[in-house]
């Protein structure tokens, strides 16, 4: 059995510059709760998997990772909500805590209501949700 159909992901760590700034953004704006805080390092409890905040520096330094400027806008977060109408829900209440969106919700071509926004690092978050119809492009013997 291949790797992916075994292992689970179950964090999503962003690799950040400011970890004191990410960290207001993603409890003050989107409601993340703290769970560990470290040097350089940050996790958060959120509906579904935890997300992570790792600082660049501290991740170069201890790990000898070393991360391209600039890299993290070829990251998307997305988060699949049960309706169009809890996107514009959703639009609604983080826009009443601040956060800048790319544009308004929209329907689009592959069939979902959708909302952008950017992190503090330039990661990008997708809120999305099926219209009717649902996901195309189903590919024959999956089960998703």
């Amino acid at each position: 059995m291949k790797f992916a159909q075994v292992h689970p992901i179950q964090d999503v760590c962003i690799l950040v510059t400011d970890l004191e700034a990410s960290i207001r953004f993603y409890t003050d704006k989107l409601g993340f709760e703290l769970k560990h805080r470290a040097p350089g390092f940050a996790d958060f409890t959120g509906a579904g998997l935890t997300l992570a905040l790792w600082e660049r520096e501290h991740i170069e330094k201890h790990a000898d990772v070393r991360v391209k400027p600039g890299s993290a806008s070829a990251v998307l977060i997305a988060v699949k909500l049960d309706t169009p109408a809890a996107i514009d829900a959703s639009y609604d209440a983080l826009r009443k805590e601040g956060v800048t969106f790319v544009n308004p919700p929209a329907d689009y071509p592959w069939n979902s209501r959708c909302l952008y926004f950017y992190g503090p690092d330039g990661e990008t978050w997708e809120l999305y949700a099926w219209l009717e119809g649902g996901a195309p492009g189903k590919v024959e013997g999956t089960s998703a």
